[in-house]
């Protein structure tokens, strides 16, 4: 029998079992809503209050209006609160504030060096002669360190500090072995500076987001180990009774992005076809397994704490969990459609990439039935501004990966701008957004101090949001004009090239929007910090008692 039928049939007999087991699962009240869980991360007089640590007194008192406006009361008193929520929270964010603080400033630094890098290889496309004197000022160093920079720099330090920063506050109980942490932490921006300057002396694995010779990844999975293990041991301490769905999230991504990036490096263990079926493996793994579990964490997090109210189905975002986790594993091999590869191999990853609606639609739902009645909230609240953005480009670029896997598509979309249009959606619109708006969220309450210049977030959404959709609609089209040029047999290979020009000056134009943006944040971030600007702390947002850290919301 033919082994693409094979996959299939396996594929559709999997699906059925999953369809008794979801039956039984009903059967057996599995599926009941749990609003003890989905309450876990409140305290006493916080369901239906605003708490967003970046609005001004009189923006908080602006969204709360709001909020009370849409307030659902009968369904906000089903709201399960545990009456010790707020002091654990406040003895886990003790144990906490170094080590995000230090995450998040790396991340900072890392996010302005791979823009700036990302801004000077797209200039390159269509300036080809620009900085050509030196090795290390080409487009093939100048884009990888970009990557490296933004990817494991940017995003990786990023999602690190909120993993360290919530998972106490989800499981009741200071963080275990910070300085392991701060240790981890420190191995691996050691890690990734050395891979950038390795770069730019010529030094590299070959393979894109695998560019990180092993010999320096060995600092990566070190840095990596010395991470997990406290955190593992903060959960097993924990005191909370109901392990809230962002620590599933946050706790199975950190596993799975040591297990990835260990199996992709081990020295020795790829060669040939094998080796592009690894790359892809885990190029499409690292944003499915990491950055994606990372970030809607935070979604699932921060956008109810924001409005004061509990998801709409708890157990809806545990299928979601789990269905991620069953169907992504083997996406990548879209990737090699037309490549030297078993057939059946392809068509399981396509056949896993259109399963991938299935978490979506229950992320999708799930947030749609959370903010349902809300979408204006989105005015008041910068943090829920970038969630909300976030989550909409989630599905968005979830979608549109899924039927990008079809053979037809992928005919014409591989190995054009329209790849790179998709990748930058899904890195930046869904995970980077989400990931200031977590941050925005977060530093106020690590520093004790608000941010100095609120208008600034403002100017920051809306450079990053406009610059993201200027650099995808034009690249996006210009790269579909792209595939079907280089199909067209009377047509030489150049003018594929050439009539990509004017979409790569919008690319440009894009990514200077989304650079300015960048340097807004980390500028605020520097005078937050020095506490420069405004002297805006104290009756705003909190109290010099310790236990009245948080908002008073009950008051």
């Amino acid at each position: 029998m033919d082994s693409a039928v094979v996959s299939l049939l396996s594929a559709f007999v999997l699906s059925l079992i999953g369809l008794f087991v979801f039956m039984w699962s009903m059967r057996k009240g599995l599926f009941v809503e749990n609003p003890k869980a989905a309450g876990t991360i409140f305290a006493p007089g916080e369901v239906g209050k605003a708490d967003d640590p970046s609005l001004t007194p009189g923006g908080e008192a602006r969204l709360q209006q709001a909020i009370d406006e849409t307030q659902d009361k009968g369904r906000e008193l089903m709201q399960a609160e545990d009456p010790q929520e707020l002091e654990d929270r406040i003895a886990a964010d003790r144990s906490t504030s170094f080590p995000a603080f230090m995450f998040i400033g790396f991340a900072v630094m890392w996010l302005v060096v791979g823009s700036l890098a990302g801004l000077t290889a797209s200039l390159k496309l269509h300036w080809p002669d620009w900085l050509v004197g030196e090795a290390w000022e080409t487009f093939g160093r100048m884009r990888t360190y970009h990557l490296t920079a933004v990817l494991y720099g940017w995003i990786t330090n990023c999602e690190l500090g909120i993993i360290v920063w919530l998972l106490p506050r989800l499981m009741r109980t200071p963080l275990r072995g910070p300085l392991f942490v701060m240790m981890g932490g420190a191995l691996i921006n050691v890690g990734i500076a050395s891979a950038i300057g390795g770069f730019g002396a010529g030094w590299t694995a070959g393979m894109e987001y695998l560019e990180i010779p092993w010999q320096i990844g060995i600092f990566l999975v070190a840095g990596f180990i010395c991470i997990i293990i406290p955190v593992i041991s903060t959960v097993v301490h924990r005191k909370a009774h109901e392990i809230y769905v962002s620590a599933w999230y946050h706790v199975g991504s950190l596993l799975w992005i040591a297990l990835l990036f260990t199996v992709a490096k081990f020295p020795g263990a790829h060669y040939g076809v094998e080796q592009a079926t690894m790359n892809w493996w885990y190029g499409h793994n690292v944003l499915g397994l990491w950055f994606t579990p990372a970030a809607l964490g935070a979604i699932y997090y921060f956008l109810p704490k924001v409005i004061g109210r509990r998801v709409s189905s708890y157990n809806l975002s545990i299928l979601g969990f789990w269905t991620l986790a069953f169907f992504y594993a083997q996406v990548g091999g879209h990737h090699l459609v037309g490549g030297p590869v078993p057939e059946w191999l392809i068509t399981l990853s396509i056949v896993q990439s259109m399963m991938m609606i299935v978490p979506v639609a229950a992320f999708s739902v799930n947030m749609a039935g959370t903010m349902w009645g809300r979408m204006k909230l989105a005015l008041y609240s910068p943090t829920l501004r970038f969630m909300m953005f976030g989550g909409f480009m989630y599905m968005l670029s979830s979608v549109q990966g899924s039927f990008e896997a079809l053979r037809s598509v992928n005919r014409v979309a591989h190995f054009t701008h329209f790849t790179v249009a998709h990748a930058h959606l899904g890195a930046y619109g869904f995970v980077t957004m989400v990931l200031f708006g977590a941050v925005y969220f977060m530093l106020p309450r690590i520093l004790r101090w608000e941010w100095p210049f609120p208008k600034l977030i403002s100017w920051h959404f809306w450079l990053a949001a406009i610059g993201i959709l200027i650099y995808f609609g034009p690249l996006t089209y210009g790269g579909w004009l792209q595939g079907l040029a280089m199909l067209d047999e009377s047509k030489p290979f150049m003018d594929s090239v050439t009539l990509t020009i004017p979409y790569l000056y919008w690319r440009s134009i894009g990514g200077s929007m989304m650079v300015a943006s960048h340097l807004i944040f980390a500028f605020h971030v520097l005078v937050m910090v020095l506490r420069f600007g405004p002297n805006r702390t104290g009756a705003a947002l909190f109290n010099h008692e310790p236990r009245k850290l948080e908002v008073a919301h009950g008051k």
